[in-house]
């Protein structure tokens, strides 16, 4: 057996080798600290957009958005919502220590966590975990609010796992973790705003249609929408959808590797409904993403589709298996097969996980535009971008640099026609 494991991830090796040589270096860009939006905009739909199209780019405001799309498009949005998952706990000897809840360990299942009384346990990145010994922590409370001195919220180390550990949250008065949450913690806003949350960002640091508990980062591409420009594209014949794809902290992980072949993605648990996917496969017009949540999404649904086909039962979505061989099946193969499993087994809903990494020389299979903001320099969302647009992230980044376009989370927004 143990031969058996060395051959497969020899294989694996070698078919990560086949891809070209990707240095994260080339996809560096300079982004001046003044450039970043470190505060959203009054209005959500008052931001810029970019619009690339047959590797020309024009500037619009957000709200053209719907007159830049074909009648007919079904657009995909990710309805996630931010969870407060920072939370701030003192030692006995008074150092502090911050807590940032990643996903659930104890219960693993969203929905059960959020619902579950007295203790839980999950997988956090524990700043000064070096200073945490054995000790129970204390919430801290220095302006003695009284709901929190309530709850009487208490944590314990209990494993250390390299760069996260597991602790166990416990508390007294009986509410479900949800509202523990709510009370005690604070919106993990992006550490490049380099700045705390503050009361703006409870209600802009989430989208307008966030729905389902579980993300430690909001689908920022979705920050812009309001009631105003979603009706104007149901105006305009273009259908909405939505998937559920949590985001954890791993999206804010720099790659470390000058080789993007040797960066670890990290897993984000996703849910699509079966009338979504009946949907998907009976669209003629063109596929919306919004977001590289939503893409990541999309584009997995494709090779969870080959799993049933080809072994009868769908399976999360590895790093690099877009890249290890030629797929011959059609998406309407793909998705058809998922769709008849959640049938013939009576689910209304596929619930899996991705770690899909999106790099130059990826084959797209479902997604034809993509709405999105601008993002990090060496980043795996930057090198999805370039992947969507045929290598051609150069000119549309530079082009936004000298047209006072904002960046990252809470800055301008582009929609990106596939070449």
């Amino acid at each position: 057996m143990k031969i058996i494991r060395k051959f497969a991830l020899l294989l694996k090796n070698e078919q990560i080798q086949m891809m070209p040589e990707i240095h994260i270096e080339d996809y560096n860009y300079p982004l001046p600290d003044e450039r970043i939006a470190k505060y959203p905009l009054d209005q959500r739909d008052s931001s810029k957009l970019l619009k690339y199209k047959d590797g020309k780019i024009e500037d619009y405001n957000f709200r053209s958005l719907p007159d830049l799309l074909e009648e007919g498009s079904l657009m995909v949005f990710n309805d996630t919502k931010v969870v407060p998952a920072r939370l701030h706990f003192q030692r006995s000897t008074g150092a502090h220590i911050e807590i940032f809840c990643l996903e659930p360990v104890l219960p693993e299942e969203y929905v059960s966590m959020f619902a579950v009384t007295e203790r839980c346990r999950w997988k956090c990145i524990v700043g000064n975990v070096k200073r945490w010994k054995s000790d129970t922590l204390y919430l801290y409370n220095p302006d003695g609010n009284a709901s929190v001195a309530e709850m009487d919220l208490r944590a314990d180390l209990i494993e250390r796992q390299g760069e996260t550990s597991v602790v166990e949250f416990s508390w007294d008065n009986g509410a479900p973790f949800s509202r523990v949450l709510e009370i005690c913690g604070s919106v993990p806003i992006p550490p490049y705003l380099n700045r705390e949350t503050e009361a703006v960002d409870l209600e802009r640091y989430q989208t307008l249609y966030a729905r389902f508990r579980g993300s430690v980062a909001a689908p920022t591409a979705g920050l812009h929408f309001t009631e105003k420009v979603l009706e104007a594209l149901r105006a305009k014949n273009i259908d909405t959808e939505t998937v559920c794809l949590h985001v954890g902290a791993g999206t804010f992980l720099p790659v470390k590797s000058s080789l993007v072949s040797e960066h670890s993605m990290h897993r984000e648990p996703f849910v699509v409904t079966l009338d979504f996917l009946e949907k998907l496969l009976a669209r003629k017009g063109k596929l919306v993403a919004v977001g590289t949540t939503s893409v990541r999404t999309l584009e997995s649904l494709y090779y969870i589709g080959v799993k049933c086909i080809e072994k009868g039962v769908p399976a999360d979505v590895d790093q690099w298996e877009p890249y290890e061989r030629e797929y011959s099946y059609t998406v309407e193969e793909s998705i058809g097969a998922i769709v008849e499993y959640l049938r013939s087994n009576s689910l209304k809903e596929l619930q899996l996980g991705t770690r899909i990494i999106i790099v130059p020389g990826y084959s797209f299979k479902l997604v034809d535009v993509l709405v999105t903001n601008f993002h990090q320099p060496q980043s795996t969302l930057l090198l999805l971008i370039s992947a969507f647009v045929k290598g051609d992230w150069k000119n549309i980044y530079d082009h936004a640099l000298a047209n006072g376009f904002r960046f990252l989370s809470y800055g301008d927004s582009s929609v990106l026609f596939r070449l």
